[in-house]
């Protein structure tokens, strides 16, 4: 989910913990337990400062380690902790379960939307991504919204929370009730289907679609249920050439194919140099496949300049290209 989204769970968090009966009894404990739950809804993704460093290494490690299973576990231990070093008074047990439930919630909702974690690290490096919520559902957030008010009006935080997650649930089940019957779609058409990867937008009618055959990927989108097959492309491996052995060693192109399980390429040859980039079939926006990885590389197969992320438009991606050299 996005920031504000877990940011907005920690405090419902926060506000559910007012049904635990000891809570209830203490109020320097449920404001730990409150600052508990908001940090822990947001520590998993202390690794957005890897932004600053540069796009491969931040799309290698985004939602990766961070949300593991030993991460998860060492938040749970070092959040309420460092809380409970600045209130040693308050119940560390009942700091620890409120603050590892933020965690835990935060990881958890992350899988199901089109981006998804490596939640089951260090079992499995697979990303796990369910897709059937948005990153930014406005539904999600709008419901949070509301009981915030509610609690700042003056109803009960906990039942107020409480049914607002009920409700929530029941959402999540018919996100996924819907994706079902779409994929099962897909698979009665195309007898060959190897995997299908559905993104929802931020509209809750209108969903991308991307479909693996043995022989093909098709780009769709469904709206109100109806499948529209946009592009077509042939599955093709990558190319055992020189030029491609070369740009796949870059960092930025190694990135991308850590990351994208869906993608085609392309090899252009200019005067004085070839580029070769990767498109990432699943975000298809506005005619545009945004979330590409390029490498560039002169006649002697050295890389002059190389970039992976989202670019919008082509003139974009060429300033990036030029701003930066490999």
């Amino acid at each position: 989910m996005d920031t504000g989204t877990h940011f907005a769970m920690g405090i419902a968090l926060g506000g559910l913990a007012t049904l635990d009966p000891v809570i209830q009894q203490d109020p320097t404990l449920f404001h730990a337990v409150l600052t508990g739950t908001i940090l822990g809804s947001q520590a998993p993704d202390i690794d957005t400062v890897l932004k600053l460093r540069n796009n491969a290494v931040y799309i290698r490690n985004h939602r990766g380690i961070t949300h593991s299973i030993p991460a998860v576990i060492l938040w749970g231990i070092a959040i309420p902790s460092l809380i409970y070093a600045f209130a040693p008074e308050v119940n560390f047990f009942h700091l620890w379960l409120w603050s590892f439930l933020a965690v835990i919630l935060h990881v958890f909702v992350d899988i199901f939307n089109a981006y998804g974690t490596q939640a089951y690290r260090p079992f499995s490096k697979r990303w796990v991504a369910y897709g059937f919520i948005n990153t930014f559902d406005p539904y999600i957030f709008l419901l949070h919204i509301i009981g915030i008010i509610a609690w700042s009006i003056g109803l009960h935080p906990g039942y107020t929370f409480l049914i607002i997650y009920f409700v929530i649930a029941l959402y999540y089940v018919k996100r996924y009730l819907e994706k079902r019957e779409m994929v099962h779609k897909i698979q009665d058409y195309y007898k060959d289907v190897e995997n299908v990867v559905t993104s929802p937008t931020i509209r809750h009618n209108i969903w991308r679609i991307a479909i693996t055959t043995k022989d093909s990927f098709y780009v769709g989108r469904a709206v109100n249920g109806n499948i529209v097959i946009i592009d077509e492309f042939k599955r093709k491996p990558l190319p055992d050439l020189p030029v491609m052995n070369k740009a796949i060693q870059d960092d930025n192109m190694s990135a991308f194919l850590s990351f994208s399980p869906i993608y085609r390429w392309e090899i252009d040859e200019y005067d004085h140099y070839t580029e070769v980039r990767l498109i990432d079939l699943r975000y298809r926006s506005k005619g545009r496949y945004p979330f590409v990885a390029v490498v560039t590389l002169d006649n002697d197969l050295t890389i002059i300049s190389s970039y992976t992320g989202w670019v919008f438009s082509e003139e974009k991606l060429q300033k990036k290209l030029e701003a930066l050299p490999t």
